[in-house]
């Protein structure tokens, strides 16, 4: 077995690292925040320099708290974020655009003729969620210069000088031929970015360089995005199984194995991960808001953090009526509506914090039962199980309103930190060529199993009204100027 490797997850609200012995497991840790800005109109943005010093912090603090060397270091990142830099100096050019920035919905809007074609090329709807259209905001409105890329690609640039991005990230961008792997002309082109310099595209478990920026030089052996980082340390590879993370957003993922799974029922096709040679395609279906919705009930004073989701929504038995589509950046799978904005009905005088808790993760749930449901069908089998991780699984009472919508059991992650976890794996399998992805991977161990405790039509009635709420949306979006 290798030695301790450093596990750097870089996402939307921090930095969590993780020091992983793979016989003794974390040694150590580190976290440092990050604070993107929400502003009017959809736009979500972050000093880029924030990113980089926030990957070193909790590097170092990680590194620190272990206080033993480690032999590589893997690094996670956010998926769809993007930014222009200057591939001469690494300074950026631009602030980055996060994934939830809504601002490059008229590009989305003008290809809207060629969306169909770019969906089978690129397995990814025509949606700014994406990094392709906000790549073309970015070159339209803001500059030419440089280079404009994906952030794992200029952090990694940063640490190692090295100009790459891996398989699974580029997936995400809407500019990758989903089925040869590599960069396609005709996306490019109708995006605009023919020409561009792109990253070279590489193995997740590829050595791409050595950086200092956590003190001893360490090689970089392990680039992954972060939602199928946390597939693989799931375990999630036998049909049947999915994974979702609760993080900013939840994140629904089921293996397909080595041939990508176009579906029609609104999921993303994409690349799960390249490990020597060999590609591995998962379906994935998204919803915006999860912890960020919590935030905004947070924010309003409605409770005073996460923490307080079980205490104050089990004051009450249920919630009152109230229905919440917490779509509040809008719609993503199976819909692909991000001009939807959320809705709560059903308030009456009677209605506390309490049923407002409650109905939020009623509101939740119900999508990520829908992204189940779409899943199934496309896979043609019904989901056996669901495993999840983040955050937010640390409140029983959403994770017991999953179980019960989705009328199958959910495991909590023994391992909260599971994206991190799958990046110390290919950091590994990068630094130990010939090391078997089994032996990479921790051993699958849920904390907690939560059954459905309602009856199937309890859960259909109660997914009805959410489905009715939905489309009251939709129509609503439909019928605006």
């Amino acid at each position: 077995m290798t030695g301790p490797v450093l596990a750097v997850d870089q996402g939307t609200s921090g930095t969590k690292a993780l020091v992983v012995c793979p016989e003794r497991g974390v040694l150590g840790t580190g976290f440092a925040p990050v604070r993107p800005r929400a502003l009017p109109g959809g736009l979500v943005e972050v000093d880029p320099r924030e990113l980089y010093d926030s990957v070193v912090t909790a590097g170092r603090a990680a590194l620190a708290e272990a206080g033993e060397p480690v032999v590589a270091v893997g690094l996670a990142n956010q998926g769809e974020t993007v930014l222009a830099w200057d591939p001469a100096t690494g300074e950026p050019l631009t602030d980055a655009l996060v994934w939830q920035d809504r601002r490059a919905a008229a590009i989305c809007s003008e290809l809207a003729p060629r969306a169909q074609e770019l969906t089978r090329i690129t397995g990814l709807p025509l949606d700014p969620y994406f990094a392709a259209p906000k790549m073309a905001w970015i070159r339209r409105h803001l500059t030419g210069a440089g280079v404009v890329t994906t952030s794992d690609a200029w952090l990694v640039h940063r640490l190692t000088r090295a100009f790459v991005t891996d398989a699974a990230t580029a997936g995400r961008t809407g500019l990758l031929d989903l089925d040869a792997v590599a960069w396609s002309d005709a996306a490019l082109d109708a995006y605009g970015l023919g020409g561009e310099p792109l990253p070279r595209v590489v193995d997740c478990d590829t050595p791409v360089g050595t950086t200092t920026a956590f003190g001893p030089p360490l090689p970089l052996t392990g680039l992954l995005v972060d939602q199928q980082a946390a597939l693989l340390a799931q375990d999630v590879t036998a049909p049947g199984a999915a994974k979702c993370t609760y993080g900013t957003g939840a994140f629904l993922l089921a293996q397909t194995g080595p041939a990508p799974r176009r579906g029609d029922s609104g999921l993303v096709a994409c690349v799960a991960w390249r490990l020597g040679g060999r590609s591995s395609y998962c379906l994935d279906g998204q919803v915006y808001t999860a912890a960020s919705a919590v935030r905004w009930l947070t924010d309003l004073g409605v409770i005073a953090g996460p923490g307080e989701l079980d205490p104050v929504g089990g004051a009450v038995p249920d919630a009152g009526g109230v229905t919440f589509v917490p779509a509040l950046a809008g719609l993503a799978a199976p819909w692909w509506r991000g001009d939807v904005r959320g809705a709560v009905t059903g308030l009456g005088l009677d209605t506390g914090p309490g049923q407002l808790v409650r109905a939020l993760c009623e509101g939740i749930a119900a999508q990520v039962a829908e992204l189940a449901a779409a899943a199934a069908a496309d896979l043609g089998t019904p989901l056996t199980t669901l495993r999840v991780d983040g955050g937010l699984t640390r409140s029983a009472l959403l994770m017991q309103t999953q179980a019960d919508l989705l009328q199958r059991p959910v495991e909590v992650s023994a391992l909260p930190d599971a994206t991190a976890l799958g990046v110390a794996a290919v950091a590994r399998l990068g630094h130990t060529p010939g090391l078997a992805v089994r032996e990479a991977v921790p051993e699958w161990k849920p904390s907690a199993v939560y059954e459905p405790r309602i009856t199937a039509d309890e859960a259909a009635e109660r997914l009805g009204r959410f489905r009715t709420a939905v489309a009251a949306l939709l129509a609503a979006g439909d019928g605006a100027p």
